[in-house]
């Protein structure tokens, strides 16, 4: 290995301090949007003309197995709701033309946080059967189901 100078140690620091500095700017900015996004998560659930029907159709989906026949009845009943729903909350696949391949990272944070949540207030909720099932409804890859499984093992039980 060469000798290097003091002047050459102090550059690398400096371009390193540099670069952890950066690093940790672009990464506020993500902190920052998920911080907001957990403020305001599923607000339009409180508000006209999702309150009523979400009011109604909450208890009944908590009996019912995700997945079901009677659990995707329920959704075709909701379809004004959770048409509204989608369109004001990019943390839902359905939000976006062509669905989860448009999310990006802190969307499937989020939706990943929303999975979990949903799973527990089912009775016979299982967020890694969620997982399993809606790699089927969206089509996503067994990479990302890995992801979203290694996400839940991490930072969600």
């Amino acid at each position: 290995m060469s000798k290097l100078s003091n002047d050459d140690i102090l550059k690398s620091v400096k371009d390193t301090q540099k670069h952890i500095n950066k690093v940790n700017c672009y990464m506020n900015k993500i902190i920052g949007d998920l911080g907001s996004r957990a403020k305001t998560h599923d607000k339009s659930k409180t508000e006209y003309p999702e309150l009523p029907i979400f009011a109604e159709y909450g208890p009944k989906l908590k009996n019912v197995t995700y997945g079901s026949e009677e659990y995707f009845q329920y959704l075709k009943e909701m379809q004004v709701a959770l048409d509204y729903h989608y369109g004001e909350n990019r943390h839902h696949p359905e939000h976006f033309e062509d669905g989860i391949k448009d999310m990006t990272l802190v969307d499937l944070i989020e939706m990943i946080a929303d999975w979990k949540a949903a799973s527990e207030r089912h009775n016979d909720g299982d967020i890694y059967k969620s997982i399993e099932f809606n790699q089927k409804r969206f089509g996503y890859s067994d990479d990302l189901k890995l992801i979203l499984k290694n996400t839940v093992r991490e930072y969600l039980n």
